[in-house]
Parts: structure tokens; C-alpha cells; sequence
């Protein structure tokens, strides 16, 4: 396949500068894993964050990041902040000229290995919450394990390139994007009943973020959801996340087709 082919030589090009590569991605696992520190350390203080434990935060935590760490490296290209700068510079151009899918090439364009340091991180802490929480790991929750991290992994991806479609209007509404982009990875990363009611209602029904980690989360802790929602919202996840990854597409095909090229 030629995406294959095109993500292979950017990876080669990143490979040739190995030092480089090793010193960004443990810089990430690092200033990453410093937060996580500055969080345990408030939990020696106060014990409990709305009645979950160190290790239930960081089962989330660590979930958090190796999803949006995973999508980071994969889905790259569509970063607004670097999509934005190839309609600024008529980069995209060169791409449209080219007779290979743009929704592969922008795939296969920035591929960046260093975000593996964020996912060991998240790894680490995620096999620190099992070791404390000793979770009772039935089949159904392996299996199911698995499709709620991909499942984030698409939902923001979706993110990504619907805050990539809003650049073909604006390269200056990016922060608005980092909401929920950013911002809703930070929401994942805590107890949902911590947040304002209006920020909850937000997260759960028109951006639903807390639904691709939190109410999975419910799930593999036998927990009732404390703000009432029913056991199967749990299992929304793959609904959720394939379903604003092709809506996101749909977007992004429709804003390509209002493109005006920097040159036009």
C-alpha cells in the first residue's frame, strides 16, 4: 500500500537521528510522569479525590494518556496547530498535487515516534493502578480493555481533525480547539463528579469525552455511575468513537471541497 509506503519513510527519517528521538521521548515520559508525581503528592495530603483512590485516578490517568499519546503520534498530521501551518505556507497544495489520497498522506506525513515516551508513561502508571486497585480481570473486561483504548484513540483523533477542518476558515481559532482537544484529555484524567454540573453535562452529551474513558472505567470497577446514568452508557464507547471519527472525515472532505489555495 502506498500509505505504508509513505509512513515507512517518514519513520526512516526520524530513525536516522536515534539520540535525538531518545532524548524527545524521554523528556516526554518525564515532564509527563512529573505531573502524575505532583498528583500523588496531593493525595498524600488529602487522602481521596471524591471518594476515589490514588489507584482509580490512576487507572484513568494512565488509560488517559496511553490513548491520547497513541492518537498524538498517529493522527499527527492532523494536529490544527500543524495543519493549520500547510494552509498558512500552501503546503497542502503539494499534497492535493499529488495522486495519492490526502486523508493517507496526511496520515503518513508526521508519524512522530518521540510520542512514545507519553505512552510508556501511561503505561506505567496504568500497571501501577492495577497493582494497586488488584482489579478482578474477568474475560469480558480483557477483552473489552482493548476496545475502550482504541475506541479513545479514534474519538480524539476525531478531535484533531475536526479542529484540522476548522483551519480551512481560521488559523487563528486554534485554542478554542485545545478545549477540547487538550482540555477534554484533562477531564478524562480525574473523576467525572469533581467538575460543575454544566461542565459534566458538556463532556457527557455534546462532546462526550467522559464516555470513551470514564464510563468504561465504571465498568472495570463495578461502580454505579454517582451521577445517575444508566450501566449501559459503559459500553458506548466503539459507538462513540467510530462514529465521530466518521463524522470528523465527513467534515474534513466537505472543508477540503471550500479550499481555497494560498496561491489562488
Amino acid at each position: 500500500m502506498i500509505f505504508i509506503r509513505l509512513a515507512s519513510a517518514t519513520l526512516r527519517a526520524q530513525a536516522r537521528y536515534r539520540a535525538s528521538l531518545l532524548v524527545d521521548a524521554l523528556s516526554a515520559l518525564a515532564g509527563n510522569g512529573l505531573e502524575f508525581v505532583a498528583l500523588a503528592l496531593t493525595f498524600d495530603r488529602f487522602g481521596s479525590l471524591a471518594g476515589w483512590s490514588m489507584g482509580q485516578v490512576a487507572f484513568l490517568w494512565g488509560l488517559t494518556e496511553i490513548a491520547f499519546g497513541s492518537m498524538d503520534m498517529l493522527f499527527g498530521g492532523f494536529d490544527p496547530a500543524v495543519f493549520g501551518q500547510h494552509i498558512r505556507r500552501g503546503t497542502l497544495d503539494m499534497y492535493l498535487l499529488r495522486p495519492v489520497n490526502l486523508i493517507a498522506q496526511i496520515f503518513a506525513s508526521d508519524i512522530m515516534l518521540r510520542r512514545l515516551g507519553r505512552i510508556a508513561q501511561g503505561a506505567l502508571v496504568f500497571a501501577y493502578a492495577n497493582h494497586v486497585l488488584a482489579l478482578a480481570w474477568t474475560p469480558a473486561k480483557l477483552l473489552y480493555l482493548p476496545v475502550v483504548l482504541v475506541s479513545a484513540v479514534l474519538f480524539y483523533g476525531a478531535l484533531f481533525i475536526a479542529g484540522a477542518t476548522a483551519s480551512f476558515w481560521t488559523v487563528q481559532g486554534l485554542e478554542v480547539v485545545n478545549v477540547f482537544t487538550y482540555g477534554g484529555t484533562a477531564l478524562n484524567s480525574y473523576p467525572l463528579p469533581i467538575f460543575d454540573r454544566w461542565l459534566r453535562r458538556f463532556f457527557t452529551f455534546v462532546i462526550p469525552t467522559a464516555v470513551v474513558v470514564y464510563y468504561p472505567a465504571l465498568y472495570f470497577f463495578d461502580l454505579p455511575d454517582p451521577l445517575g446514568l444508566p450501566g449501559w452508557v459503559s459500553f458506548l464507547a466503539p459507538a462513540v468513537g467510530l462514529g465521530a471519527l466518521g463524522m470528523s472525515l465527513l467534515v474534513f472532505k466537505w472543508g477540503l471541497r471550500h479550499y481555497t489555495s494560498t496561491g489562488a
